[in-house]
């Protein structure tokens, strides 16, 4: 398992991705996947960094591991923001024009549709997020 922890800021997404990008390419991640792994890695790391403390800023921890039943990776975001589950967030009706949806939710939809599996937990005053890809 490797370990970042950042100061949940926008201007630390390129960390946070240069840190995925590396252990996704040591254990050999074809481009696709990890692509969709850094979408989904993107998405929710900026969900924290917007909401989870605001105004103030907090610590957002990402963690990579390796599943043990399959090659791929298990990616686990941690804030102690305010508790937000991003999966019971309805799924846009996408069968909707652009005009006719509302606003919001489509990067969380897109997620969930490109992870393997996703699990949230609240769990000592934090927000744990699971997200797991295989390859």
């Amino acid at each position: 398992m490797k370990e970042l922890v950042v100061d949940a800021k926008l201007d630390n997404l390129n960390q946070v991705l240069a840190f995925l990008d590396e252990w996704l390419e040591e254990h050999e991640c074809p481009m696709k996947a990890q692509m969709q792994i850094d979408i989904a890695v993107e998405e929710m790391y900026v969900n924290i960094a917007h909401y989870a403390y605001t105004p103030n800023v907090g610590q957002a921890t990402i963690r990579l591991d390796a599943p043990t039943d399959a090659k791929g990776v298990e990616i686990t975001l941690i804030d102690r923001g305010i508790p937000y589950n991003p999966l019971a967030k309805e799924d846009p009706d996408v069968s909707l024009s652009a005009e006719q949806r509302q606003i919001g939710g489509l990067g969380i939809f897109m997620v969930k549709k490109s992870m393997d599996s996703m699990l949230y937990e609240y769990t000592d005053g934090q927000n744990i997020l699971t997200m797991r890809k295989d390859f």
